[in-house]
């Protein structure tokens, strides 16, 4: 069974990722758990065979003008392209900024808030946000290429505030208004048009003569205020990381509220939320240093199993624990629709607010498409995650009893956890036909297949569905 630093090392590469191989968390063992964070907080920059492979052989993975094909990519990368939480905080910033592909359809512009988020997801508030505000598809997305002097548009300003940085209760009517007067100008050139060569990059464009010079006043400072103003005082804010904590919390640690619970509700746990302010403000805003106080914290180590997997770590933890494909193949292409029909179509989320989490991701449609798919990942036993499987148990002393049938492959699925009865239903199932035995070919064929039938309905269980 595994040891107390094989079960912290599997919930750690859970959140950070969507999971790992037991091969990988062998090698990770023996190392201290600060220094794999470390690793993890600040990898190199990686040499990527895969794009090159994507280019060549899958190009329909690479058109922007449907997200289907970047979507299925960006889960492969979280799975297997060896800087999982680069991708992992590009799917958390992806959540908190959601913008969706539908009402522009301009992919080219999602895609680069995306990379945006992926090379700069863990360093300072500020650039995040100023990359964010500058990207022409959330400009599109909540109209602020209509905000204009005299004239202004307040959704991108209110939205700022009350999904992007502080949350309800912080500001006033007054500073909406004085935010989106001080993001007047800022536009995007307007792209070729789709057809009928397809889509093409647009880029931020500052329109000075757009621009309302006249004196505002923001959360109390007041002056000729443009939009990298504002987002100065914004992260200044102590309501800034304490909001930002909390979906930080809700997405690395533990299920929360919905967010427009949040300035009803108190958090799950506010001593965590204060630590990760504390780093914050410490750190002037450095991300990378808020998720090493998170990481290393009790609060985070001690929390296994209280998430609901999202859609899309569900199917890249699925192909992870199949551990196939180890390199970009046309299979992917059927991920993205997968996380959609579970309730996350990445890269349009339904609205603003993003995706509710938690309990809220299951449904008896969308856990039918989770169950369906985790077992179709599972059942072909010749894949190298289920070998892996089938040699550990295969590599027990004699024959192997029902009672440790069920155990192993619970150990080596996750580890994961089991109640009382789905470790009956298991075990119902491994005593049907006696001890798993390896001592001929036609033996170890059947206890193979025995092996497989037991990881379906692991991966069909309600646990499964914890990360």
């Amino acid at each position: 069974m595994a040891s107390e630093a094989i079960e912290l090392r599997a919930h750690l590469m859970r959140r950070v990722g969507v999971g790992a191989t037991r091969d990988e968390l062998e090698a990770l063992e023996d190392r201290p758990y600060e220094e794999i964070v470390e690793e993890l907080l600040d990898p190199e920059p990686p040499p990527n065979p895969n794009e090159d492979l994507i280019d060549r052989y899958i190009p329909a993975l690479r058109s922007p003008d449907v997200p289907v094909g970047t979507s299925s990519v960006w889960i492969f990368n979280i799975a297997n392209g060896g800087s999982p939480l680069r991708e992992k905080m590009a799917l958390f910033w992806h959540h908190v900024f959601a913008t969706g592909w539908y009402k522009g359809e301009h992919g080219p512009s999602i895609i680069t808030q995306i990379q945006s988020f992926r090379e700069n997801g863990l360093g300072n508030l500020r650039q995040i946000l100023l990359d964010l505000s500058r990207n022409p598809a959330m400009l599109s997305w909540l109209d602020n290429c209509q905000n204009h002097a005299g004239d202004i548009n307040e959704n991108y300003g209110r939205e700022l505030l009350e999904l992007f940085s502080m949350g309800i209760g912080n500001y006033s009517e007054d500073d909406i208004k004085a935010a989106a007067r001080a993001f007047t100008g800022w536009t995007f050139e307007q792209p070729i048009p789709l057809y009928p060569t397809g889509g093409y990059d647009s880029k931020f464009v500052y329109r000075a003569d757009d621009h309302d010079d006249g004196e505002k006043t923001f959360l109390s400072v007041t002056g000729n205020l443009n939009g990298e103003d504002i987002i100065d005082i914004i992260v200044r804010q102590e309501a800034t990381p304490r909001f930002l904590g909390r979906h930080l919390y809700n997405f690395f640690v533990a299920d929360e509220e919905q967010v427009p619970a949040w300035s009803i509700d108190p958090p799950r746990d506010p001593a965590a939320i204060d630590e990760l302010v504390a780093s914050y403000q410490q750190s002037d805003g450095d991300m990378r240093a808020v998720m090493r106080t998170l990481l290393n914290s009790d609060f985070f180590k001690s929390a296994r199993f209280e998430r609901v997997k999202s859609p899309a770590e569900f199917v890249g933890g699925a192909v992870k624990l199949a551990n196939w494909p180890q390199e970009p193949d046309p299979a992917i292409l059927a991920w993205s629709p997968a996380t959609a029909a579970m309730g996350q179509k990445l890269m349009d989320p339904p609205s603003v607010e993003g995706w509710h989490t938690g309990k809220e991701w299951l449904d008896g449609g969308t856990l039918s498409e989770r169950v369906n798919f985790a077992v179709e990942q599972v059942m072909d036993t010749s894949k190298p995650g289920v070998q892996s499987i089938v040699s550990r148990i295969a590599a027990s002393d004699g024959a192997v009893e029902p009672d440790a049938f069920v155990d192993q492959v619970l150990d080596l699925a996750g580890p994961v956890p089991a109640s009382d009865d789905t470790r009956r239903v298991l075990r119902e199932f491994a005593s049907e036909d006696g001890p798993l035995t390896f001592e001929s070919d036609e033996a170890r064929e059947q206890s193979e297949a025995r092996i497989g039938r037991m990881l379906q309905l692991v991966v069909a269980s309600p646990e499964y569905q914890f990360a």
